[in-house]
């Protein structure tokens, strides 16, 4: 069963970020996440993921999952300083990555959260 989740953060009736994510099994894949130029360095990103993490064990799921680029700081190591580790043995993981590499885009990695 996949269902598809997206949540928005508002900062004076504008939105500064949002995270869209997809729940499979007992996994939380986060497809995309975004923080307006405007709000990053203030810590909306990883509140928003915090709020994402509490929810995905709220809801008794295992892990979260997303694919990023590896060497950009703001991604990779933001992901890292989270808890996220790098793990590409999920099959589900391999597909989303030799898509994104199908793409033209290189660098990139699976990272993991055990909840």
């Amino acid at each position: 069963m996949k269902a598809g989740t997206l949540w928005v953060v508002e900062s004076e009736g504008q939105v500064v970020a949002f995270l869209a994510a997809t729940a499979t099994g007992d996994r939380l894949h986060i497809d995309e996440v975004d923080v307006d130029l405007g709000a990053q360095g203030r810590g909306v990103g990883r509140r928003l993921i915090g709020h994402v993490v509490r929810w995905a064990r709220d809801a008794g799921l295992a892990q979260l999952s997303l694919t990023t680029f590896r060497s950009v700081p703001w991604n990779g190591p933001f992901y890292a300083s989270l808890g996220f580790v790098e793990d590409a043995r999920l099959p589900e993981l391999q597909a989303i990555l030799a898509a994104e590499a199908d793409k033209g885009l290189s660098d990139r990695c699976a990272m993991v959260l055990a909840l």
